[in-house]
Parts: structure tokens; C-alpha cells; sequence
């Protein structure tokens, strides 16, 4: 079967790469997708699986029960864009503007959607049930995976398998860890009111932009003095707004930013930490300023059996070269969610194009990601199914 199941996904292969650009000309941001998920419905309906549709608001899952008992495995893929403007010369650019995939889900719901179809031709001869879960929201927290957890899509569910291509990595390696992968993400917001006045008469002010300053370099010092140097966190502040004439001491200034970390006493040391220098420094000059502090998605935590599981077949994969074991990034994904509910584990699909000086970082006008990345993906998703059920021949 396994076999049988390379083959069938490496004929197919063409059939990924036109459902990747197709989606990738039209995309979809966050909460705001309607043609995707009718695309990936109509296409598992053709297949003749079962179908929910708005699972968790936009969310489709699909499920495949083979002709034998046995667990349940769900696949998990998203399916959401980003508002950025595609900047690439290719002949599948985005035609939406303001909007593009810009972080590589075109290409996981083209090969979750290829695998399903390779899957279901050898449905009479799987032991178990395979859930296709195809996620809504990644991109924004508070993301569509909870919503959809809520809404029963891991109801059944034994254990859970994703991927995320990395188009920095090298292609045809596979990047893993048991225990903390990716970081928690949180974001925050910083509102200061100070006392406008003219330029040339500071003494009369309380300067907003000098305070919000004064804030930003205070906060540089959280990660460096403040939290042990042995954990790990990152604090950046990614907007600072202050807009006034030139000849105006700015009244009112906005900062935003974000948190990562991986361990919750750390979290919670610096959002409390965030709110002492925010009220004290405002205090200390005059002013008043409030923090607005927002959780977002908790950290990746790979179940260690399940990734062990995951790196041991990836070996023999067809393609995979490498089966790395990397380092945590302070990245977010709200894959974080599915890991707190039922065992599984998350990876990378190296996918960056060899025979290029440069590949652009995701969430970058110009991102893109060498197309073999989803066979590759495709391949060691289903080899994880079969071995898991354990009907690999």
C-alpha cells in the first residue's frame, strides 16, 4: 500500500501544483474566506466523502472511514492568506489586491486535498477513520482552530498530524522536535496622553513621543535583565504612532508589539512587567498611558512519542534526504491547540528553491516556496497514516 500510495501522489503531483496557484491567485484573509472553503467541499465531495461545512465559522472537515476498524488520524492543513501585496513576477500572482499567501497554506491545502484523494482509492484496505481538517484563521489570532475544536473536529480523534513549509529550510529535509517547537504569541497595545503644545515651548508639555521613547527602551531591558537567561522570549515593539505638524509636541502616542515566549511563568512575568513600566513611566513624567495585553496562541508542545513516530518513518520517505532535528523558533501557530487536546505532533517541510541566491522569509511581498516541498509533505503525511494504522505493507 505504501508503495501504491507514492506512486499515486507522484502522479498527481501536477494536480497540487494547479490547485496551489489557483488558490494562490485568489486568496482569502482571515475570517473573511468564502470561495476557499466552498473549493475545498466541492472537492472532497467529489471524492465522496462526507463533508461539514462552517465547522468552528469557515472550517471543512472531511472524513474517510477505511473498510476496517482501527484509530482515528486526523490532517490538519490551513487555508487562509495575508493582506500583503504580492510583489512576485510569476504567472500565478495574486489577482486580489492587498491580499496573497504569503505563508505557504495554498500549498498545504493543495496536498492535503491530493492526499485525501490518493488515500480514498485505498479506502477499502485502511483500518480506521482519517479526519481532514482544513482550518479557517491562522493568520489571526483568536485563530480558527479553537472554534473549531469547540465545534467537535477532534471528536473521535486519536491522534494529530501537521506540517508547515519552511521555505527558508532546505528542500527535501524534514524539521522536527519533541517537546516546545514554536512559541507562544501575544500581542499588546500601549495608548499614552500626555499634553500637546507648541514646539518651541516644551517646558509647557508633556511630550508623548518622549514618553513612548522612553517606554520602548524600557522594554528592551525585560528580556535582558529581567528574565532568566537560560528561558527564552522576545519582546518587539512593531508600531509606534505619533503624528503631528512638525512645529506640535505630540499629545497622544499608540505603540503595538508583540511577546514570545514558551514557558507561562515567563508570560506572565512580562506582561506584568510590561504593565509596571508602562503606568510608571507615564507616572514618572507627567502623563498617563494604559496596556492593553492580549494572549494569543500557546506554544507548540510536540507530543515526544508522536514526533518520535513522525522522525523515524520520515527516514524512508521517498525525497527526504534529511530528518533534522531543529531548534525552537519564536514563531506562533495555533496548531498550539489541537496539541492541547489530543497527542500529535507538528513539523517543517523544508522548501526553499536550491538554485536561489535568495528565498524570501515568509510574510514577505515576494515569499514563495519550491513546489516539490508538497509532494514531499504529501508522501510523509501519508506514510504516517498507513504505519500509524499499521496497513503499510
Amino acid at each position: 500500500m505504501e508503495e501504491q500510495l507514492y506512486q499515486t501522489l507522484t502522479d498527481h503531483y501536477q494536480e497540487m501544483v494547479d490547485i496551489r496557484r489557483y488558490l494562490h491567485q485568489y486568496p482569502e484573509i482571515s475570517f473573511k474566506e468564502v470561495e476557499t472553503p466552498a473549493y475545498i467541499a466541492r472537492y472532497h465531495k467529489a471524492l465522496g466523502l462526507p463533508i461539514k461545512t462552517g465547522v468552528g465559522g469557515r472550517g471543512v472537515v472531511a472524513t474517510l472511514k477505511g473498510g476496517k476498524p482501527g484509530p482515528t488520524i486526523a490532517l490538519r492543513a490551513d487555508f487562509d492568506a495575508l493582506p500583503i501585496q504580492d510583489q512576485k513576477d510569476v504567472a500565478y500572482k495574486s489577482k486580489v489586491d492587498g491580499a496573497m499567501h504569503g505563508c505557504g497554506h495554498d500549498g498545504h491545502t493543495a496536498t492535503l486535498l491530493v492526499l485525501a484523494k490518493a488515500l480514498t482509492e485505498q479506502a477499502d484496505n485502511l483500518k480506521g477513520t482519517i479526519v481532514f481538517i482544513h482550518q479557517h484563521a491562522e493568520e489571526h489570532a483568536p485563530g480558527g482552530a479553537e472554534p473549531m475544536i469547540a465545534d467537535g473536529c477532534l471528536e473521535g480523534v486519536d491522534v494529530i498530524f501537521g506540517t508547515h513549509f519552511w521555505a527558508v529550510d532546505p528542500l527535501w529535509t524534514i524539521q522536527q522536535r519533541s517537546g516546545p517547537f514554536m512559541a507562544a504569541a501575544d500581542h499588546f497595545y500601549i495608548d499614552i496622553e500626555g499634553v500637546s503644545g507648541h514646539g518651541a515651548a516644551p517646558h509647557t508639555s508633556k511630550d508623548a513621543i518622549v514618553i513612548g521613547s522612553q517606554m520602548v527602551n524600557s522594554i528592551q531591558t525585560l528580556v535582558s535583565r529581567r528574565v532568566d537567561p537560560l528561558e527564552s522570549a522576545v519582546v518587539s515593539i512593531g508600531s509606534f504612532v505619533a503624528e503631528n505638524p512638525y512645529n506640535v509636541i505630540a499629545g497622544t502616542a499608540s505603540l503595538v508589539g508583540t511577546v514570545r515566549t514558551f514557558k507561562e511563568d515567563v508570560r506572565t512575568q512580562i506582561e506584568k512587567e510590561l504593565e509596571t513600566i508602562v503606568t510608571g513611566t507615564a507616572k514618572t513624567m507627567g502623563a498617563k498611558a494604559s496596556l492593553q495585553y492580549e494572549r494569543g496562541y500557546a506554544p507548540v508542545v510536540n507530543d515526544a512519542k508522536a514526533n518520535d513516530y513522525l522522525a523515524s518513518i520520515a527516514t524512508t520517505v521517498p525525497g527526504v534526504e534529511r530528518v533534522e532535528t531543529r531548534n525552537p523558533i519564536m514563531a506562533g501557530e495555533d496548531f498550539s491547540a489541537y496539541l492541547k487536546e489530543k497527542k500529535g505532533t507538528f513539523f517543517f517541510t523544508g522548501a526553499a528553491f536550491p538554485d536561489r541566491e535568495e528565498n524570501y522569509p515568509h510574510h514577505h511581498p515576494k515569499f514563495d516556496f519550491d513546489e516539490r516541498a508538497m509532494l514531499i509533505a504529501a508522501k510523509t503525511l501519508g506514510k504516517a497514516v498507513l504505519h500509524y494504522i499499521g496497513t503499510a505493507e
